[in-house]
């Protein structure tokens, strides 16, 4: 049973951030539930999907502390579509809950609290330090397009974690493309480790980290990720897998160096690409001295052809790649300039941002 009344937004602020860990379709009746837990004038909830746990927290007027399980979906839906400052009152038990706002009333059905699934512990060999939230959000940013999705190497859906006593690193791949971008820190780590973050806790913590600022506190265990943000919590499982070893894709800077506008670059790619095969996505890049000539054409015998401006150091080359690779590099760069590094036509790309030193993104050739 809980009693407890707060402002619409005290309330639907929370229930946004851990909606994303209820699935449209449930495995368990009690998986579309919120855990809401009443004491010490404020609210706790809790979602989980088994996989990840989403938990947030609100200060409320508790009239009656414990614990019910409420329908999240329908919850959140409500609190959404009351106006904005209402007071939104809910005495819960366990087969019943009253919402009430205003004139509002609605009656949803609860599922025992006591049934719902307790988070999975984090051993006691599990790892702990602290790191800026900004330079975190910026590694994940830098890196997570790169992730497989449903890829049968199922260490490939997600993203790779490496702290050590100087230096973050991420890395990600889907065996097509690369990206790799390391933040300078000092973490307080006995024992480096490699942990394999799944797909979904990754956008569910760029979702936590867009929301919050300040200082994150990182637990790590040999199965488990636990990230803390302010009043927002996410624990996910980790993938039980080895990771590919990415120093071994990251080619070294090659000979032939080209310099060229970001900006130019991308959108010189999006008119190219209305013209490339749907399927392959291929597209022609053509290096001269002082020019980059790309071209597209498809199964219809259509053509497109872009020529921009770029400095170029090296010999003649002309190579092949997936042009959504080179636009999603270039979406994700803030730089105004871009570094593409290519030793011959058969060789991987390496793409620099001079800003970012620590990053680098690596795109395979493809035959055209």
């Amino acid at each position: 049973m809980i009693e407890v009344t707060l402002e619409r937004n005290a309330l639907l602020n929370p229930l946004q951030g851990v909606i994303g860990a209820i699935e449209r379709r449930q495995t368990m009746p009690m998986l579309a539930n919120v855990l809401v837990e009443a004491s010490d004038n404020a609210i706790n909830l809790t979602a989980t999907d088994l996989e990840i746990t989403l938990q947030a927290s609100a200060v409320a007027t508790v009239n009656q502390a414990g614990r019910a399980a409420l329908p999240a979906r329908k919850l959140f839906e409500i609190c959404k579509n009351l106006p904005d400052g209402a007071q939104v009152s809910i005495d819960a038990g366990d087969e019943k809950a009253i919402v009430k706002s205003g004139k509002s009333r609605f009656t949803l059905t609860c599922l025992p609290a006591d049934d719902f699934p307790s988070p999975q512990a984090i051993d006691g060999a599990a790892q702990h330090f602290s790191i800026p939230l900004e330079g975190f959000s910026g590694l994940i940013a830098r890196t997570a397009f790169c992730m497989a999705h449903q890829d049968v190497r199922y260490y490939l859906n997600g993203l790779m974690l490496e702290p050590n006593p100087h230096l973050l690193r991420a890395v990600a791949t889907d065996g097509h493309r690369l990206a790799y971008a390391e933040l300078p820190v000092e973490l307080d780590i006995d024992d480096p480790q490699q942990v394999i973050i799944p797909k979904k806790g990754v956008s569910e913590l760029q979702r936590l980290l867009s929301e919050q600022d300040g200082e994150l506190s990182i637990t790590l265990s040999s199965n488990m990720i636990r990230i803390e943000a302010g009043s927002r919590t996410m624990i996910s499982k980790l993938i039980d897998g080895r990771f590919p070893d990415y120093n071994r894709v990251i080619p070294e800077e090659a000979a032939n160096l080209a310099t060229v506008e970001r900006v130019a670059f991308r959108e010189a790619l999006q008119r190219a690409a209305i013209l490339s095969n749907e399927k392959y996505r291929g597209i022609r890049l053509e290096f001269s001295s002082d020019s980059l000539t790309l071209q597209a054409h498809n199964s219809e015998n259509e053509e497109a052809q872009e020529e921009i401006p770029i400095e170029y150091d090296g010999d003649p080359l002309q190579v092949g790649f997936n042009v959504q690779y080179l636009m999603d590099v270039c979406n994700t760069s803030q730089n105004d300039v871009l570094e593409i590094s290519i030793q011959d036509p058969n060789s991987s790309a390496l793409l620099l941002d001079p800003s970012k030193p620590g990053t680098r993104y690596v795109v395979m050739p493809m035959r055209l």
